[in-house]
């Protein structure tokens, strides 16, 4: 189906309420966008961002057009706004978090993310197994084959599977899987063409490869805490740098506006409010009324007005002081003061696509 983005009427009559609606989220921007989205299913989510990924652009006259179809929504429509897939994400995390905003994002538009999900890719018959089953299957292959293969699940299935492996055999591969390199075509295809052929399957389609840091930090996530814990010590003990890369990736500052009220005011108490103002500084409306509602009226003004005088800053600055912030999240976790666990996102044994 094309883009919505032809600047006709008789283009406009023939969009379906679906790509109106789609169309209208981009014009209200992630933020708008986000608080529209939180109320729909996970079905009406799916199909919603799959249209938001396929609109590249809103022409002014089709933004005219959905004005007066929406008068109810303000919104000028003076320059082209651009959607797209990473429109999409952007507005699916800010609602959702972003281990659900992946999967979706994943099933809608696969050409961003890692193996196509058609019944024939050879990748959906190994995820489709049970974690022993896939464990009997790459037990007996290399770290760096088990990392690339595990790099194609949702971080729950690969954590499942993960759990499963010796204890010196696991912390080889997490590390491999953190330091994943994108492989050719041609050596995923061989690997899954061997496991297939285990399976008594044949692979039918070229594959990517999604591993990473990040990767790793999910599937570290999605594990029991405790094992999680001393494997990634085990990790920073070979590896210091990796380790904390990983570690970094585990808890970002977006999930602090999904912490508990009463974890968020205790996190507050030990945070520089400077510090806040800083890391707040690029923060959705959201996030930032979530985090200074947990403060006194008259420290989240003055927060307010701090950022209201800052200046430009520079990115890195901004992520420095969100890391210091995440830095006291992980202290007062280890000294059991807070539970870093209310803001985890949780996502479903399916195949990352």
């Amino acid at each position: 189906m094309a883009a919505p983005d032809s600047n006709s009427a008789t283009e406009f009559s023939k969009l379906t309420k679906l790509q109106k609606f789609a169309a209208l989220l981009i014009m209200l921007g992630p933020d708008g966008a986000s608080q529209l989205m939180k109320s729909l299913d996970d079905n009406e989510l799916d199909a919603i961002a799959g249209e938001m990924a396929k609109i590249t652009m809103v022409s002014q006259e089709l933004q005219a057009e959905l004005l007066q179809e929406f008068a109810e929504v303000a919104v000028e429509a003076c320059t082209g706004i651009r959607g797209g897939v990473d429109f999409a994400q952007t507005a699916l995390e800010k609602s959702l978090g972003g281990f659900k905003a992946s999967n979706i994002i994943s099933r809608v538009a696969p050409s961003r993310t890692s193996p196509s999900r058609a019944v024939d890719s050879p990748i959906v018959k190994i995820a489709d197994l049970e974690a022993r089953q896939i464990f009997n299957l790459i037990k007996h292959e290399q770290p760096q084959t088990i990392a690339l293969i595990l790099s194609y699940f949702t971080p729950v299935k690969a954590s499942q599977v993960l759990g499963i492996l010796r204890s010196e055999q696991r912390e080889l591969v997490i590390e491999r899987l953190a330091t994943l390199a994108p492989t050719p075509i041609e050596v995923v295809e061989r690997v899954v063409d061997v496991l297939n052929l285990k399976l008594g399957g044949k692979s039918t389609r070229a594959l990517n490869q999604t591993g990473g840091v990040k990767n790793a930090a999910n599937v570290l996530n999605a594990m029991d805490k405790t094992v999680s814990k001393s494997l990634l010590m085990s990790l920073e003990e070979r590896n210091p740098e990796l380790g904390k890369s990983i570690r970094q990736k585990m808890f970002t500052f977006d999930e602090v506006g999904a912490l508990e009220a009463t974890t968020l005011q205790r996190l507050l108490r030990d945070v520089d409010m400077t510090d806040l103002a800083i890391a707040l500084k690029t923060a959705s409306e959201w996030l930032q009324t979530r985090v200074l509602g947990c403060i006194s009226k008259r420290a989240a003004e003055s927060i307010r007005e701090e950022i209201s005088f800052m200046g430009p800053l520079k990115l890195r600055d901004i992520e420095a002081a969100q890391l210091r912030i995440i830095e006291v999240a992980r202290r007062l976790e280890s000294e059991g003061e807070i539970n870093l666990d209310d803001a985890k996102q949780s996502s479903t044994n399916e195949v990352m696509v």
